[in-house]
């Protein structure tokens, strides 16, 4: 359980990381975002095959879970407007 709460800080900071900068009202360089979300999807789906695995025991593992693939998928769509 102890890596899974490890997983789910760094999945944290990495999306929070994301947001701020994506955020920013200035120019970004396409690269650098699609770079930026890509780690953020990673990182959402990392942690939610993390907590699937304790989904049937703890019920915030479940809501974790959830979270994460609902990130991970808008991330995708990100990055299919950052690719076009």
């Amino acid at each position: 359980m102890a890596q899974c709460v490890r997983t789910d800080l760094d999945c944290a900071d990495i999306c929070s990381t994301t947001v701020r900068v994506l955020s920013r009202q200035t120019h970004i360089d396409q690269s650098a975002a699609a770079t930026l979300v890509k780690a953020c999807r990673d990182a959402c789906q990392t942690c939610a095959r993390d907590c699937e695995s304790h989904r049937d025991q703890h019920q915030h593992c479940a809501e974790c879970a959830d979270s994460c693939n609902r990130c991970a998928t808008a991330c995708d769509e990100l990055l299919g407007h950052l690719d076009g």
